[in-house]
């Protein structure tokens, strides 16, 4: 499997890290410690969370402005966004599943989600009323904060997560809501990482999400906030990603 698009010999990827859900991208700081230690290009995108369509246009946006190749990462959420932007700049070279949603053409994360066990996620959810630029009204969603810790972060220090509770960014309702395009792992060197006490996302579905993929997996006994409980093994299935997706690549 390639991308179609050749780089020089030793053109290492610049990995963009992009954040799902109810964080930021500040969720990645272990990881971009551990990226940056072993000499990897690596930035955290700021997600919008107003929807895959504007999120995966603004995704693309990004990666197009990068000379060189890309490997796209994408938690939870972010892993809508990844899967639909990777279908448009041409220098992805691979995709990268931290505990995420790896949707199929015509899927959203609902239907993914509606097959599987449910989780913690859905009676945690707070719904809130807010206006786009247009004036009209629409619903985005929290996590209602007692809540926050036991559905996102249960391996995290209570005061690391009651800080993480009140800074939680909302998203969109329609980013549940709304199918995939696209599905770029059909096309691109895909990996996963299935966080196997998550309690948003239930590890059946992750599993089911890297197999379909064809996904190089790995499990790690880690909550939904997998990046900060342990990014010593997240950074770990990166760094072998990178590796792994310049061989897929045709150097030129």
């Amino acid at each position: 499997m390639t991308t179609g698009r050749s780089f020089r010999n030793g053109s290492t990827p610049t990995v963009v890290l992009v954040h799902g859900a109810f964080t930021d991208a500040s969720s990645w700081a272990g990881v971009i410690a551990e990226l940056q230690a072993s000499g990897i290009p690596v930035t955290a995108v700021a997600n919008p969370l107003r929807g895959p369509a504007t999120d995966a246009a603004y995704l693309a946006g990004v990666v197009a402005a990068i000379d060189g190749p890309v490997l796209l990462v994408g938690h939870s959420y972010g892993g809508v966004v990844i899967t639909r932007a990777g279908a448009q700049p041409g220098n992805v070279i691979g995709l990268v599943y931290v505990t995420a949603f790896a949707l199929e053409e015509g899927e959203s994360v609902l239907d993914v989600t509606g097959r599987f066990p449910d989780s913690l996620l859905g009676p945690a959810l707070r719904p809130a009323v807010f206006r786009t630029g247009d004036g009209e009204e629409a619903v985005e969603l929290y996590l209602k904060d007692d809540q926050f810790p036991a559905v996102f972060a249960a391996d995290l220090p209570r005061r690391l997560t009651s800080v993480a509770a009140a800074a939680q960014r909302p998203i969109a309702a329609v980013a549940f809501e709304e199918s995939s395009p696209a599905a770029s792992w059909k096309t691109l060197p895909s990996w996963y990482v299935v966080a196997t006490a998550d309690q948003a996302i239930h590890p059946a579905a992750q599993r089911f999400m890297a197999q379909r993929a064809g996904a190089d997996t790995i499990e790690v006994d880690a909550s939904h906030a997998i990046a900060l409980s342990q990014p010593a093994a997240v950074a770990g299935h990166i760094r072998a990603a990178v590796t792994q997706a310049v061989q897929h690549t045709h150097p030129a």
